[in-house]
């Protein structure tokens, strides 16, 4: 979960996502007019999100699991802010509210009454998202950015644009095989994002109701615990 929220709030608010340039060398070159075209959709996404300071929309998550026939549906709300402020709230089928800030994390889920602790470094499954969140890095530095195998279009008939872990930097334990995203039409905010997880695994986020530059105060974005709730501290893993 960390992972895939994480991905979300760096494709939402970082604006860092600079023009493909070639295709991969194991892939058959991509047409000329469609490269064009996917950089044209790539630049006004970006210029879209360099105007944006904070964002909120309600989102609907379908997660197909391996092996299993019917999806997990999950629905709720997110509120980013710039810089590296996130809150991410799970409505249904159970409630539960996750805070970034920058690195550090708490997720609250309240039927437990507790409240997870940690760092996004250690807590994501790759580091390359905690960057992005921050600004620090582009996606052409972390990611292949071309048009969908066959070429698939969306809402409008705007391209869908495809995200591939570039070889040779994926980390080990990266688990995300590529993530496919569809904007909406005239004003380019993103209207789904897939995740292909190598397990088989997709999530699919549609989002809805998106609020740009409405001013959020940042103490939207602080979790105060109650009286009653366990904070746990989440173990710091070493990495290979």
């Amino acid at each position: 979960m960390m992972r895939i929220f994480s991905i979300i709030a760096l494709l939402c608010l970082s604006g860092g996502m600079a023009v493909p340039q070639s295709v991969r060398a194991d892939e058959q070159p991509v047409d000329a007019q469609v490269l064009q075209e996917v950089q044209d959709v790539v630049k006004k996404i970006q210029a879209r999100y360099e105007k944006t300071k904070d964002l909120q929309a309600s989102f609907t998550q379908k997660t197909r699991i391996e092996g299993f026939s019917t999806p997990v549906i999950s629905t709720g709300h997110f509120y980013v802010k710039k810089p590296g402020r996130l809150r991410w709230d799970y409505i249904e089928p159970a409630t539960e509210e996750i805070y970034v800030n920058k690195d550090d994390v708490k997720m609250y889920v309240p039927e437990h009454k507790q409240v997870l602790v940690g760092k996004l470094t250690y807590m994501a499954a790759s580091q390359a998202p905690l960057q992005l969140l921050q600004g620090m890095a582009k996606l052409d530095e972390e990611f292949d950015i071309e048009p969908t195998a066959n070429k698939e279009r969306g809402a409008g008939g705007i391209l869908l644009v495809s995200l591939t872990p570039k070889q040779g930097r994926a980390e080990p334990e990266r688990a995300i095989q590529k993530i496919v995203i569809e904007v909406q039409p005239k004003t380019y905010f993103l209207r789904t994002i897939a995740l292909y997880e190598v397990s088989g695994n997709v999530a699919t986020f549609e989002f809805s109701e998106l609020k740009p530059n409405s001013g959020l105060k940042d103490d939207l974005f602080d979790f105060k615990a109650p009286a009653d709730v366990e904070i746990v501290r989440a173990p710091v893993l070493s990495r290979p």
